[in-house]
């Protein structure tokens, strides 16, 4: 019931914050009518203890007590003007999300500016359900901060709001803000699944190579023998141990072309054939070889290298949401 009607509360809350403060977008610069400052739980005791010091001081008349208890308060004062100034005039320059698989966590990066002569300490930045990344940050220096945050399911997922908040410099008072930036990550599937990697053909240099240095090629791994296999590939020592016939898998310098077909994996569920074939695609980049991806309605041609497998990876992550 109590973590109920905090949830309530918090997300009120937040809706307020919401509209009050509008979006944002960076650059931004921090200024004071969006921070918001309460008493820590130490500085809440220290109230309770200048408290009992005053009424101690006022009830036996003594100055020494009270003078001790107002250098105190000035004190706790000063504090609650040097938190806030923490993060008073923080510059954002920069806030990304990058790419991420379902299930793990993702990251944001976000560029903090000081242009101020004095530094900024016991910061601290955090996803909604996330672990809190920690920082300072020098006179006129620049910091990138990188913070997880938990990919939930495949698809576009937008990180709606980050809290940035700092306790420096005595504990006694946080000060936060929250930032509503236009953050959005693209999940990709689970790279899961047990089928092994379409046979392929080789590609034009891998044949050029093999022509030139038939010694080149390179084994890369073991699957499943399949009737047409050649039976010089098998592995004859591992059967020979009892191990069910396997063939060796070998990789040319140029690679192998392999088509990646969702047709091609009947009987499995629509995230299960996504997840497939992202394994195919993360098993293709590994060993550099070339591979094209078939998706009802979408067809990508056959590439490597890093840009066409964010494109694989991003045509999965998208498949079903109108926007791959």
């Amino acid at each position: 019931m109590y973590a109920a009607l905090r949830d309530r509360i918090t997300t009120r809350v937040a809706a307020w914050a919401r509209r009050r403060q509008g979006p944002d977008e960076p650059p931004l610069t921090l200024r004071a009518r969006r921070l918001y400052i309460l008493p820590t739980g130490p500085g809440l005791s220290f109230a309770l203890l200048l408290f009992v010091m005053l009424i101690a001081g006022l009830n036996y008349t003594n100055s020494l007590a009270l003078l001790l208890t107002f250098m105190l308060a000035a004190f706790v004062l000063v504090g609650m003007y040097e938190c806030q100034r923490t993060l008073n005039g923080l510059e954002l320059v920069l806030a990304q999300a990058a790419d991420c698989h379902a299930g793990g966590e993702g990251v944001v990066e976000l560029r903090f500016l000081n242009r101020s002569a004095q530094g900024r300490h016991a910061l601290a930045v955090r996803c909604p359900g996330a672990r809190a990344s920690h920082f300072d940050l020098d006179p006129g220096a620049q910091i990138s901060v990188q913070l997880p945050f938990q990919a939930l399911q495949r698809g576009r997922q937008r990180i709606e709001r980050l809290e940035l908040a700092s306790t420096a410099p005595f504990g006694l008072f946080r000060c936060w803000t929250w930032l509503h930036l236009p953050l959005e990550a693209i999940v990709y599937p689970q790279p899961l699944g047990t089928r092994p990697l379409p046979r392929g053909g080789e590609s034009r240099s891998s044949r050029e190579s093999r022509a030139g240095s038939p010694a080149e090629e390179e084994w890369t791994s073991l699957r499943h023998y399949q009737p047409g296999d050649s039976p010089r590939s098998i592995a004859w020592k591992a059967w020979a141990r009892g191990a069910p016939l396997m063939v060796a898998q070998y990789q040319g310098t140029g690679g192998s072309e392999h088509q990646l077909s969702f047709a091609g994996l009947e009987g499995l569920e629509l995230e299960a054939r996504l997840s497939q074939l992202c394994a195919w695609v993360q098993e293709c980049a590994r060993f550099d070889a070339a591979c094209s991806l078939a998706l009802p309605g979408l067809d990508l041609p056959l590439g490597q290298g890093a840009a066409h497998r964010t494109r694989l990876l991003r045509a999965l992550a998208l498949y079903g949401s109108g926007a791959a």
